[in-house]
């Protein structure tokens, strides 16, 4: 156990570092648009700048991690965001400032497809949504600290020097992991060496077998249900900043403060729905997410600026951190072993791109109908989506046991 913990709480703290720079593009974003004179929809194209290229990083670097091993992909995957995060720094425009996004998205999409399997592998399925829960607490402490660090960067040295202010620790903080995996890896290598056997005999068999029908479809439709739920949380959390300063007033640093209440959930969110998923179901979980999430988004403009509106805020993070521990335990189970980088890298594109379409999406609906109608439509189509998944992943459910009932019946007779 106390094994596990380690690897754990070293793949925490890879997290952290991971998003510690790709966390500044949202609340920065206001510093951003005065600077560069944005519109909306200019605004929404800086976000998906990262977002797209994020998620068109995730497949090929799980592909790659499946045959390649983790170590070298999961570096890149940090210090190629903090190398990324010096171009942003020293953009001197629009242009140069969406390319250095593109590649920060690219460096960095080589984590997560990596990360989640090998965690999984760590740890006893009972504990799985649990370990995953803590894991994703790295991301949250970054995404609420890095508003804030970025916010009081920003006012004393613009929104470039927060950036280079930022990316020298985040290449160390990359070099770091690189050593410590490398003596965990060491300490590993007969254990790693015996489940590369077992993967290429899983491998062998699933090549044969090829994935059942059935199973693909519940993969897929599960992961629709869970990347179109954090797309569109993310899609409306990325105007916040500026919704506060348009339509309450708020000051710049202030807006992108208030983005740590929304990360700051994370922290008990993401172990505690991980921990509750272990007991009570994964599907059920990840379903009660997408329900919650649709009405807040639409409930979102019609709230004053005050403790309504931050309490609201504060249940959409807790919503966007509660899907992912349960979400990823339930795909890796799903998925066989030597596939799983592979899966979740393309787990991780559709979220990446989905959130890459909807932002600026969103921003072309706010600029024709205003912040009210924007998410009052964001949160209408990830309703109607969320009805027909659940509708199709608990008619596959019921499918099962059905069949589990009539198997057992025979089997008796």
């Amino acid at each position: 156990m106390k094994s596990v913990m380690k690897i754990v709480a070293l793949f925490t703290f890879a997290h952290f570092s991971h998003h510690v720079l790709t966390a500044l593009i949202t609340p920065l974003l206001p510093f951003m648009r005065s600077d560069l004179g944005l519109s909306y929809a200019q605004a929404g194209i800086v976000l998906s700048a990262f977002s797209l290229s994020y998620g068109i990083g995730q497949s090929p670097a799980g592909w790659l991690a499946d045959r390649l091993g983790p170590k070298l992909i999961l570096t890149v995957g940090i210090a190629g965001v903090g190398v990324a995060g010096i171009l942003v720094g020293l953009s001197s425009g629009y242009a140069l400032l969406l390319v250095s996004l593109v590649l920060m998205g690219l460096a960095g999409g080589g984590y997560h497809p990596a990360a989640s399997p090998l965690i999984i592998a760590a740890v006893e399925p009972r504990e799985q949504g649990r370990a995953l829960g803590i894991h994703v607490t790295g991301g949250s402490v970054s995404h609420f600290a890095a508003p804030l660090i970025g916010a009081f960067l920003a006012g004393w040295f613009g929104w470039r020097g927060a950036f280079l202010g930022l990316s020298l620790p985040v290449i160390l903080l990359g070099l770091y992991f690189y050593k410590a995996y490398g003596r965990r890896q060491a300490e590993d290598a007969a254990a790693e060496a015996a489940a590369r056997e077992g993967r290429k005999k899983e491998a062998a068999a699933d090549v044969r077998g090829g994935m059942p029908r059935a199973l693909l479809l519940e993969l897929s439709v599960f992961i629709l249900l869970v990347t179109a739920t954090g797309s569109a949380l993310t899609a409306t959390v990325s105007f916040v900043p500026l919704y506060m300063v348009d339509t309450f007033g708020s000051g710049e640093r202030t807006a992108a403060a208030f983005l740590s209440l929304f990360y700051a959930t994370g922290l008990f969110a993401a172990p505690a729905a991980g921990r509750i998923s272990d007991l009570f179901g994964r599907r059920r979980v990840v379903s009660t997410v997408g329900i919650i999430s649709a009405a807040g988004i639409i409930l979102l403009p019609f709230l004053p600026a005050g403790f309504g509106f931050a309490a609201l805020l504060f249940l959409l993070g807790a919503m966007l951190f509660s899907r992912m521990p349960p979400a990823e335990a339930h795909i890796i189970g799903l998925t066989p072993k030597h596939i799983r980088g592979t899966v979740m890298g393309i787990y991780y594109f559709a979220g990446m791109e989905g959130s890459g379409i909807l932002t600026p999406l969103l921003g072309v609906l706010i600029d024709a109908f205003g912040f009210k109608r924007g998410f009052l439509y964001m949160g209408t189509g990830l309703a109607v989506v969320t009805v027909i998944c659940i509708t199709v992943i608990f008619s596959i459910e019921r499918k099962k046991k059905s069949a589990a009932v009539i198997q057992g019946t025979v089997t008796g007779a």
